[in-house]
């Protein structure tokens, strides 16, 4: 069961994005109740669930939202891809057309997302591994060329499932508090140089009463 706790310290969009029938909502579910079933339908737009981590010391609430991957619905889902602060691209390693259809995500992320998005590459279905069309070695490549992290999980025997959300969880917080860090260190420079200090902002002169 999903553990959805009414208090958090961070609240992180993530998307699950690919092409239809590689997984993701296989994964999804199988991430949050740990359950599989092969009677899944094709997502219609977009669905989203909510579960709850402890990550070094702070609570992390989870909204991550399965995307349609049939091409009709790629302009609706877009506008979900600027409120993300991660986005989950799946591939199933035994297509290898869904792998070189990653190259069209990639474009649609970068296109409809935040610059400071941070970003996963999944090759889904490792249970089959005598039908493998990609290999590992193709997905760590692509995900070093575009600076996503990666991993390889297999939603029907559960591997690699929960440690590629656990591990995206906790980047994207260290992500989130660096840039906090850097915020914090910006304002405490601009007030060391006076910049913040409205002492140093030229006075108006009060208007001549004549």
């Amino acid at each position: 069961m999903a553990n959805v706790s009414t208090s958090y310290d961070y609240l992180f969009k993530v998307l699950l994005c690919g092409d239809c029938g590689v997984g993701k909502t296989s994964m999804l579910c199988r991430f949050i109740s740990d359950e599989m079933n092969d009677a899944y339908i094709a997502t219609i737009g977009v669905d989203f669930k909510l579960t709850t981590l402890e990550m070094r010391g702070k609570m992390i609430k989870l909204q991550i939202w399965d995307t349609a991957g049939q091409e009709r619905f790629k302009a609706l889902t877009a506008q979900y891809y600027r409120r993300a602060q991660g986005i989950m691209l799946v591939y199933d390693i035994t297509n290898e057309q869904t792998f070189e259809n990653t190259a069209s995500w990639l474009r649609m992320i970068q296109e409809n997302s935040t610059s400071d998005v941070k970003l996963m590459l999944i090759g889904n279905k490792i249970d089959n591994e005598q039908k493998r069309q990609v290999t590992t070695h193709q997905g760590q490549q692509l995900a070093k060329d575009y600076g996503m992290d990666f991993f390889e999980a297999s939603a029907l025997s559960s591997e690699n499932v929960s440690e590629a959300f656990s591990t995206f969880t906790e980047n994207i917080l260290k992500h989130m508090q660096g840039r906090y860090k850097e915020m914090v260190g910006s304002q405490v420079s601009l007030n060391k140089l006076g910049l913040n200090d409205s002492s140093t902002k030229p006075k108006r002169e009060s208007p001549c009463a004549c």
